[in-house]
C-alpha cells in the first residue's frame, strides 16, 4: 500500500513529523512518500492522501479549494475535503459554542455592521486580533490599552479582505501555558504543554512560525473530558489537534485543528507509532 503525506514545497521551518511517521508507517508495510500538495503528480496512485503540512495554504485559498476537489476524485483524502473547508475559517468556533463547548472569548468582525469598532473596543484593554484564515501564527497580534492599533489592524485585515478575529487576551496563559490533544482515528494519542508565545516579543522562524516551547503533558481529568466532547461533535477524522486555554472555571478550545497542525510526535516515544497505526488502518477500510 502506499500513502502520500502531503506537504508545501520549500518550507523553511521544517516539518519534523514526517520522518517518523514514514518509518513507522514503513514497519506496518505501508509505503509513504512525501508529497507537495501543489506537486504534478498522479494522486490516484495512492491508496490515500494525507494532509500533514500544507502551510502554505491560507495564501492560496482558491488553489488550494481547486486541489481538495481535485485530489479527492482520485483517492481518499484525510481529512475529508468537506471537513477541510469547515476548519480553515476559524469561525468553526461559533459551531462548537453552539454544540455548547466552551470557547475563548471570540467576535469575528463584520465590516458591513455599524460601528464594528465599538464591538472591538469591548472586549476589554488586553485583546489579539487574527485573521480567521491563516496558518501557525500568521497574522496573529496581541493588543494592550491601545484600542486605536487594534481598530487600524482590523481595518487592514479588511481591506486584504480578510475577516478579524477578535479573542480576549487569557492571563491564565502566562502562568500555566497552553495545552494540547493530539488524537488519531478518534482517540488520544498524546498531548503536549506550550509556553506562552504572546506575553512578550515572539521570535520568528520561517513560515510564519513563532519558536514554541514543547513538553510532554499529562492532561487533567478536565482536558480529557473536554476532549472527549470535542471528538463527539467532529466527523470521523484522520487526526485531530485540540488547543485548549486554562481559565478559573476550567479549559476552553482556543482552537481545533483539523488541515495541518504540528503533532509535536516527539514528546512522546509512543507517539508516532499510534499516528502511523491510524492512519494504515484508514488505508484497510
Amino acid at each position: 500500500m502506499k500513502v502520500a503525506l502531503v506537504t508545501s514545497a520549500g518550507l523553511a521551518h521544517p516539518d519534523i513529523d514526517l520522518p517518523p511517521l514514514v518509518h513507522e508507517l514503513s514497519n506496518l508495510d505501508v509505503e509513504a512518500e512525501i508529497v507537495s500538495w501543489d506537486a504534478d503528480v498522479d494522486w490516484s496512485m495512492y491508496e490515500a492522501a494525507i494532509i500533514r503540512s500544507t502551510w502554505d495554504y491560507h495564501r492560496r485559498l482558491d488553489e488550494f479549494d481547486h486541489w481538495l476537489t481535485e485530489v479527492a476524485t482520485h483517492t481518499q483524502l484525510w481529512n475529508p475535503a468537506e471537513v477541510i473547508r469547515w476548519n480553515l475559517d476559524k469561525r468553526y468556533l461559533v459551531d462548537l459554542a453552539a454544540n455548547g463547548l466552551p470557547i475563548v472569548p471570540s467576535e469575528f468582525v463584520d465590516s458591513r455592521q455599524p460601528n464594528w469598532q465599538q464591538r472591538v473596543m469591548s472586549f476589554g484593554s488586553d485583546i489579539v486580533v487574527k485573521p480567521a484564515v491563516g496558518a501557525g501564527s500568521h497574522g496573529v497580534r496581541r493588543f494592550t490599552d491601545d484600542h486605536d492599533q487594534a481598530i487600524n489592524y482590523a481595518h487592514e485585515l479588511i481591506e486584504h479582505r480578510q475577516t478579524p478575529l477578535i479573542q480576549s487576551y487569557l492571563h491564565d496563559i502566562d502562568t500555566y501555558g497552553e495545552v494540547g490533544l493530539v488524537t488519531a482515528g478518534g482517540v488520544l494519542s498524546h498531548a503536549f504543554h506550550k509556553a506562552a508565545i504572546l506575553d512578550g516579543e515572539p521570535e520568528w522562524s520561517g513560515d510564519d512560525h513563532v519558536v514554541e516551547v514543547i513538553t510532554a503533558h499529562l492532561p487533567s481529568d478536565q482536558e480529557l473530558a473536554l476532549c472527549e466532547r470535542v471528538l463527539a461533535v467532529l466527523p470521523p477524522t484522520a487526526y485531530a489537534r485540540i488547543d485548549l486555554l486554562p481559565t478559573n472555571d476550567g479549559p476552553v478550545i482556543s482552537e481545533v485543528e483539523l488541515i495541518e497542525p504540528s503533532l509535536f510526535l516527539e514528546v512522546d516515544p509512543g507517539a508516532a507509532q499510534r499516528i502511523a497505526s491510524a492512519f494504515a488502518s484508514l488505508l484497510r477500510r
